[in-house]
């Protein structure tokens, strides 16, 4: 029995471990030394091809998942890099994934958009800008300022970069954003007392998969 605790306990702290290590840290807004200036020769995200995903839970009970649109997208590659782009993200297109209609997903899909989470009225889109991006230890690393309820945060995303003519596709890791940095309280421990097992964790996990043209 002792055995069994014990091994319980390290795969507890490996997939801790591993959760880790998706988070990346919220930093001062960065300068942005590069734009798109000739959109003609830039990449143009196909909208209806790509797509934002995200996953959150509560501290105890089931995580959900679910996807977000984007509005528009261009960037300029050179080198394997990207080296300047902007990406908007439409907050009104966040959907859930793993309820069914009539079973928890509209209750969860409203709530998301309302005022004391995402507040899309108020808040109809997200932003992110590529402010410089480099191969480190062979992945891509994108680093630009993340706008979400008109909080701007740095941050660095690891990411693939691959190319077939004029076509390019470029796809980050999974990563973890601590909502509470832009201003998304919402059912947080750090904030709200006595919540226990209603608490909702503070990390939401996104990945990317944008598809684009010249």
């Amino acid at each position: 029995m002792k055995k069994l605790i014990l091994s319980l306990a390290v795969v507890a702290i490996a997939l801790t471990s591993c959760k880790g290590e998706k988070k990346v840290e919220t930093k001062e807004e960065v300068k942005v030394e590069e734009k798109v200036t000739n959109p003609i020769n830039s990449y143009n995200v196909n909208v209806s091809e790509s797509t934002i995903t995200w996953k959150g839970d509560k501290k105890i009970g089931d995580a959900h998942n679910g996807t977000i649109n984007i509005e528009k997208g261009l960037f300029d590659v050179e080198n394997g890099t990207v080296k300047a782009g902007e990406f908007v993200i439409n907050m009104n297109t966040i959907t859930n994934s793993d309820l069914e209609a009539g079973k928890g997903k509209e209750k969860l899909e409203g709530h998301l958009k309302a005022a004391d989470f995402f507040d899309v009225e108020k808040f109809p889109t997200a932003k992110f800008v590529v402010a410089s991006s480099e191969i480190k230890d062979g992945k891509l690393h994108i680093t630009g300022n993340l706008t979400i309820k008109d909080v701007t945060k740095s941050i660095t995303v690891p990411a693939s970069l691959s190319e077939n003519g004029n076509d390019i596709s470029l796809k980050s890791d999974k990563f973890m954003v601590d909502r509470t940095d832009f201003g998304v309280k919402y059912g947080s421990g750090k904030f709200f007392d006595n919540l226990k097992d209603r608490a909702i964790n503070d990390l939401i996990e996104f990945s990317f998969d944008l598809k684009a043209r010249k």
